[in-house]
């Protein structure tokens, strides 16, 4: 394992996200907080920090474990943090509660020629 590694870089090689820029874009989002504190991508990572990683709706606090800055399958990298408990119990009522949320169906796009005519029909109608 590495002693130094970059906080883009772990975040990379974690899967947080899929790509090291947008880990990147992330980190100078003000999304990652390390310690509570605001970081910049070439900030070093060290065992037992603990990390704040929003993405999205969703929000982790997680520990750092070990380091590492080659991006390895998914049961390595899982090895790498440790969530906190506060965090999971936070991850899956927000899961429960967007399972039961009403579903917001789209409008079918722009009428069609069927559609235009019945419109014109009703506001003819309307003012005959």
């Amino acid at each position: 394992m590495e002693t130094d590694v970059r906080i883009d870089k772990w975040l990379w090689a974690a899967r947080f996200f899929k790509t090291r820029a947008l880990a990147t874009e992330a980190i100078n989002g003000g999304k990652v907080h390390m310690n509570g504190v605001k970081v910049k991508p070439s900030r070093a990572v060290k065992i037992d920090a603990v990390l704040e990683i929003t993405r999205g709706q969703m929000h982790q606090v997680v520990v750092v474990k070990a380091l590492s800055n080659k991006r390895g399958p998914a049961k390595i990298a899982q090895t790498l943090y440790e969530e906190t408990e506060e965090s999971i119990a936070k991850r899956e009522a927000h899961a429960e509660m967007m399972k039961n949320a009403p579903v917001v169906s789209r409008a079918a796009g722009k009428p069609n020629k069927k559609d235009r005519r019945d419109i014109r029909k009703f506001k003819g109608s309307m003012f005959d």
